[in-house]
């Protein structure tokens, strides 16, 4: 029996696809469980392919469905079963209000951006917290990060031997050299562009802001404020203050991948790291264009490819590798100098409340009590 193959598919590139799903039948037929794995990122490929079609053939169709949730986002009513749910409410638009007073421009300000920035920071957080598929992905997500850095000991333990069990610098440390070298060869591969690229363009047609603007705060989810602009660096001198104002929000509210390695070796919860960094993307731009609105005229045209510099994925490896070697004594050097710092304040402050009775006062006792809600 003959195959018949589309104008688009080559017979080598069906063949593979057979094999692909084949391979994939029989996996999940042995372990399911094992090939839990294999089903979500074969579903993200699905979905991937489906999302380019649907923008390909519906992007203007989709771009003016958002256009009732927008004015729905603007005049709707905020419902609550628990009123005292509406302090944080009332904190938001504090924010909001104070920004608008201290605004550049205050007559230029695009509210949809603000409106559309706010509410889908609310509806990840909704997803995450009030949802039980939500939960579980990000909990799941949070599981296969942890279970990706645990790699980074058999790298680590070569080299230092058993001191990565008992010292910090050895045991912490290690993961950020890791997760840059992960992602240099991610960025080698065009894998990290084609993800930030497809977040972009979903914030870019609600909030309506700029593709390089949207590209870098995008950006700022998977990687730090130095990596995410070099995803936009052919565009640079062409931005106008805004744009640039709005990368510099988006890499101050969000946590780059290497020092997110760093805080989940300290035991924070991945999930928790990942959906915080989600969420802040969004209300970067919101909060940037609500306090530095756009009132030049835009110069971008359109996307170019960005390319890495590096010439093969061992290249890549090493020069991420290499570049994170500044990241890490900084990290070091700031332990050390913030750790003595905070002793020797501890020690002041008890000093002086032991004089009045009250030798158990410290800074971290002090800024408790000044936070508590």
């Amino acid at each position: 029996m003959k195959v018949k193959c589309s104008k688009n598919q080559s017979p080598d590139n069906f063949s593979s696809q057979q094999c692909y799903v084949a391979y994939f039948i029989t996996a999940c037929i042995l372990d399911f469980e094992r090939a839990i794995a294999l089903v979500v990122l074969t579903s993200l490929a699905i979905v991937s392919k489906a999302y380019d079609l649907v923008k390909t053939y519906h992007g203007n169709s989709i771009t003016k469905c958002f256009i009732p949730a927008q004015r729905s986002i603007s005049y709707g009513h905020f419902k609550c079963k628990r009123p005292e749910q509406l302090i944080s409410f009332g904190g938001v638009c504090m924010f909001i209000l104070v920004i608008f007073i201290f605004s550049a421009h205050r007559t230029e300000v695009a509210w949809r951006s603000v409106f559309w920035g706010l509410g889908l920071q609310f509806c990840i957080g909704l997803f995450v917290i009030r949802t039980e598929p939500g939960l579980t992905a990000f909990q799941w997500l949070g599981e296969q990060v942890q279970i990706f850095l645990n790699y980074t000991k058999h790298g680590s333990s070569f080299v230092f031997g058993p001191l990565v069990s008992d010292i910090f610098a050895f045991q912490a440390l290690p993961i950020v050299i890791f997760f840059s070298s992960v992602m240099s060869v991610l960025y080698f591969l065009g894998i990290m562009q084609w993800l930030i690229i497809k977040i972009a363009w979903v914030m870019q047609i609600t909030m309506g802001t700029s593709p390089t603007e949207t590209l870098s705060v995008a950006g700022n989810i998977f990687v730090g404020q130095t990596e995410a602009p070099l995803l936009i660096r052919p565009y640079l001198m062409d931005m106008t203050k805004s744009e640039v104002h709005a990368v510099m929000v988006g890499g101050f509210a969000t946590i780059a991948g290497s020092v997110m390695g760093a805080f989940i070796s300290f035991g924070i919860d991945a999930s928790s790291m990942i959906s915080a960094s989600a969420m802040a993307a969004p209300c970067a731009l919101a909060i940037s264009k609500l306090s530095y609105p756009e009132t030049e005229e835009k110069t971008f045209l359109h996307q170019r490819k960005i390319s890495s510099d590096e010439q093969n994925i061992l290249e890549a490896a090493s020069s991420g590798a290499s570049t994170s070697i500044g990241l890490v004594a900084n990290i070091a050097a700031d332990l050390i100098a913030f750790l003595a710092i905070l002793a020797f304040i501890n020690a002041s402050l008890g000093w002086l409340g032991g004089l009045v009775g009250f030798p158990s006062i410290t800074f971290e006792v002090c800024s408790r009590q000044l936070h508590i809600p």
